[in-house]
């Protein structure tokens, strides 16, 4: 699939104070792409569509270019202990995605040009933990690889962590446009993880994504530009035929993975969950979805604030770790289960 590409950009006014604003604004003013003002990325208005829905397909083409104010980073997910905010929002269309809910009614894409900000309060957070290793996550609200092409901050972000060291930095992406970050200068402190699924899922709930083979392709050049290499299976879905389409995934990953990439391994495996919420948005966004959202087939599980999301039944999810734990085991001995959650 072709790189993401605009077809509408907001600028911030703050925004052209930063070498990267700047650039970005001469990028698009030479290109055939509308360019907008707003007064601030989280009040984007006036999204052309003829509905609600017309509006959310074209937000999702929609890029705003703005300064993150809040530096506070998030802690993260299991994978890292803070959320490093490089961008929010994604041009793909996968189903099940929770920024679905979290993003709600802003569905178009933010990207951060206050770099040496973010990289000083990063450096801050380094500090506060040293001689422990902090490591940060670049996709907790994004699928940042999506943009970089045209922004450069992640590589701009793995280059600062590569020189620092006590911090380490991790994404995730379903992307393939890697080119541009092979020959950056990682120093092995930046571990590039893509997401992986069975031909049902990627086939049924990830539109707009790069493919199964074109993921793998970009995964052994990143191998061979000697970055740690991860995979994140997410979401695992219990579909019909789920032992042989999983099956098949790690058997096309241990034929197409060169040796060199096989050596330093990960694997994180992510269950389908979703909430009440999550199901009236994906609904009415995609009425023809085929994920299967039944609450009566579902474990209703408690999270942190009071709020809980469901997710397979105990014994369908033992079965469904268990299984793909077999395969990992079976395909990629010396890889490291990082979790199954």
């Amino acid at each position: 699939m072709r790189p993401f590409y605009p077809q509408l950009v907001y600028f911030e006014p703050q925004a052209l104070n930063y070498p990267l604003g700047k650039e970005l604004y001469e990028k698009f003013k030479n290109a055939d792409v509308e360019i907008r003002e707003t007064t601030s990325h989280n009040q984007v208005r006036n999204i052309p569509g003829k509905n609600e829905n017309q509006q959310y397909r074209n937000a999702k083409s929609t890029l705003v270019v703005g300064v993150r104010k809040t530096l506070k980073f998030d802690t993260s997910k299991p994978s890292a202990e803070y959320a490093i905010p490089l961008a929010t929002g994604c041009m793909g269309h996968c189903h099940y995605c929770y920024l679905q809910t979290t993003l709600g009614d802003k569905p178009y894409i933010r990207t951060y040009v206050n770099l040496d900000d973010i990289f000083s309060a990063a450096e801050d957070y380094m500090k506060e933990r040293a001689p422990e290793i902090t490591r940060f996550e670049a996709a907790c609200t994004s699928d940042i690889v999506g943009i970089d092409h045209l922004t450069h901050s992640l590589k701009k972000t793995i280059e600062f962590i590569g020189e620092r060291e006590h911090g380490r930095l991790r994404f995730v992406t379903k992307y393939h446009h890697v080119d541009h970050l092979l020959d950056a200068k990682h120093n092995g402190h930046t571990r590039f993880r893509f997401s992986v699924n069975a031909a049902h899922v990627i086939k049924y709930f990830e539109p707009g994504t790069s493919n199964f083979l074109e993921r793998i392709e970009a995964a052994e050049k990143v191998a061979k530009a000697d970055y740690p290499l991860g995979f994140v299976i997410a979401p695992i879905i219990w579909h019909e035929g789920w032992e042989e389409g999983y099956l098949e995934l790690f058997e096309r990953l241990e034929a197409s993975l060169p040796s060199y990439a096989k050596k330093d391994l990960t694997f994180e495996m992510i269950q389908h969950r979703f909430t009440q919420t999550a199901k009236r948005v994906i609904n009415k966004r995609y009425p023809k979805s085929k994920l299967e959202m039944e609450e009566k087939e579902r474990k209703y599980k408690w999270g942190r604030y009071g709020r809980g999301k469901y997710v397979y039944k105990d014994e369908r999810a033992a079965e469904l770790r268990d299984t793909l734990t077999g395969y990992i085991d079976k395909y990629f001995p010396r890889a490291k289960i990082e979790y199954f959650t």
